[in-house]
């Protein structure tokens, strides 16, 4: 089964400045397994939702908007794709993504015909 993980985190940009050197190592460090385990197509990390453009077409014209679609206290961070045996594995697999255990949040989604 192939699973697309959301990586949600905190929108407070200050979440990554508040831990200790020492701590931010360990973040990267488990981003780092968590990308070379067997199975995980890493994704890239994403600028915060302030630096978002929103699209609309609406009477045929495109307008646009500078930010993110809606305000929201946790924004989408980054994502990754796991080829998994089932749904406990892509659960214990987004159980250890940093930003689950910082104030956010993995959602994990089925590819449709999986």
């Amino acid at each position: 089964m192939k699973y697309m993980l959301l990586i949600n985190q905190p929108d407070d940009p200050e979440t990554w400045s508040k831990l200790s050197e020492e701590e931010q190592k360990q973040v990267a460090a488990d981003y780092q397994a968590i990308n070379q385990t067997s199975g995980v197509t890493p994704g890239e990390r994403l600028q915060p939702p302030e630096a978002a453009t929103t699209v609309r077409v609406q009477d045929e014209k495109t307008l646009t908007t500078d930010g993110p679609l809606v305000s929201v206290k946790e924004a989408l961070g980054g994502w990754l794709f796991y080829e998994a045996d089932d749904l406990d594995a892509a659960i214990e697999l987004a159980s250890r993504i940093p930003a689950a255990r910082m104030g956010g949040a993995v959602e994990i989604r089925p590819f449709a015909g999986s």
